[in-house]
């Protein structure tokens, strides 16, 4: 349980530092002049669209696991460790094969509502796939965990946006955000490869 949900908070920390998950509304919102508040609550409206779209899928995999789970219960005990290292996998190959997903950083609309509509719903057609891995895993233990997990994911994420937001608005984080991005399928799939290793271990 606590291997599954510390490595949803680090994958959570990672995506919501990573610049395409805010950078779309910063810039809109410095092109329109809207003020800080009004960044912050769009932030705020776009990361519960990114958050509900994950956790639609999550659950839907929590589901599937407990089925498989419930059918091959001599296989529970490999089934966690091995689908979060076989995912890991997944996405290290993935960043060596092709480019992520990214929101498009500039909204092309004619009124703040479209705008608005238009950021939530990339967000909404963007959900976070890596922190899946761990959903489908949940599906294999019990029902609270899947709970708990999704309740970490969720404030992670939404307060991790929106406070990165806040950081970046001031100017004062001068990270390198490309070099970051640009590693962040290796970042996570380590992560992920080490939440198997690590939970296959201790029970």
């Amino acid at each position: 349980m606590y291997i599954l949900i510390s490595g949803s908070v680090l994958l959570s920390l990672l995506h919501a530092v990573i610049p395409n998950h805010w950078l779309p509304v910063l810039a809109v919102g410095k092109k329109e002049k809207w003020s800080l508040g009004e960044i912050l609550e769009i932030t705020a409206l776009c990361a519960l669209s990114h958050v509900f779209s994950t956790l639609l899928i999550g659950w839907g995999l929590v589901f599937f696991g407990w089925k498989f789970s419930q059918q091959f219960q001599s296989a529970t005990r490999w089934l966690s460790p091995g689908i979060l290292i076989l995912i890991g996998l997944v996405f290290i190959y993935r960043h060596y094969r092709h480019k992520h997903f990214h929101v498009a950083e500039q909204v092309h609309q004619s009124s703040k509502t479209k705008m608005i509509a238009s950021l939530s719903l990339a967000m909404f057609l963007s959900p976070c796939l890596e922190v899946e891995a761990y959903f489908l895993a949940a599906g294999t233990s019990t029902i609270s965990v899947a709970i708990i997990l999704s309740i970490v994911y969720s404030a992670v994420t939404i307060l991790g946006m929106v406070a990165w937001i806040y950081f970046a608005y001031h100017g004062t984080s001068k990270f390198n955000w490309h070099r970051l991005e640009h590693n962040a399928g290796i970042i996570t799939g380590v992560t992920i490869i080490a939440s198997g290793v690590i939970s296959f271990f201790i029970k």
